[in-house]
């Protein structure tokens, strides 16, 4: 398979309202995180930090510009691969020991990364079998109804288990703008498999059916509308029969 440069590697795009969306276009769809750039008055947030197979630092000028707390909506492998490269780095309490100690089995990466999951190779000498997150102890620990300040803008913390156990959505009243991690997409979601984790999710998804969302920026797949996101909600809470 082709090896690709890491000037390649990025790719970027605004999508509005001072949010600029960066992807790894050479993973597969289904595994491609998407990462949030978000500028605000005093400072920027970072929603996710990709695979962390290139820099991130390096290769995006955005992420450099100002001051950066970097948000983890979850410690799977594809969402703070980068997180290391940013001494502002914030996650839920309940996965702070996972991203101060990311192994290939508790970050997922055993189960998911093999070459299948790119269409183009990272830059030598990155192998599948040995890749792995590197540590990012966090600064701050995020709870449940806690507020990223940007200055003019407030994120506030909504906890969304039954993906993972300190999944996290960030939601802007003042804007209606939902960054949604990876407990709700358009596309194929991955629940939880415990009777634990389906309650979770069913409580997760409830919850943010009631937001008053405008668009929705989430861990996988294009951005979408609030009306879109009340119906994929809506649809799923129907086949789990409530």
């Amino acid at each position: 398979m082709e090896r690709m440069g890491p000037g390649d590697w990025w790719r970027v795009r605004p999508v509005g309202d001072g949010v600029t969306w960066i992807d790894e276009p050479h993973v597969r769809e289904f595994y491609r995180c998407n990462v949030w750039h978000v500028r605000g008055r005093d400072r920027d947030m970072l929603v996710d930090s990709g695979m962390g197979v290139v820099s991130l630092r390096q290769w995006v000028p955005v992420v450099t510009e100002r001051p950066l707390e970097a948000v983890a909506s979850h410690t799977h492998f594809d969402h703070v691969g980068c997180h290391h490269e940013f001494p502002c780095r914030s996650c839920h309490g309940a996965e702070a020991h996972l991203l101060r100690a990311p192994t290939r089995e508790n970050t997922f990466a055993d189960k998911y990364v093999t070459d299948d999951i790119f269409t183009a190779l990272p830059p030598d000498p990155y192998q599948s079998s040995t890749y792995a997150v590197q540590a990012a102890p966090a600064t701050r620990l995020l709870w449940d109804g806690d507020v990223v300040d940007l200055g003019d803008r407030q994120f506030e913390v909504i906890h969304t288990p039954g993906h993972s156990p300190g999944g996290i959505a960030l939601w802007e009243a003042a804007t209606g703008v939902l960054f949604s991690g990876d407990i709700v997409y358009d596309g194929d979601l991955i629940e939880g498999t415990s009777a634990q984790e389906q309650a979770q999710y069913i409580a997760s998804m409830e919850r943010l059916l009631a937001l008053p969302v405008r668009v929705v920026h989430g861990g996988h797949f294009p951005s979408y509308s609030g009306e879109r996101h009340h119906a994929i909600i809506r649809d799923w809470l129907k086949g789990k029969g409530r």
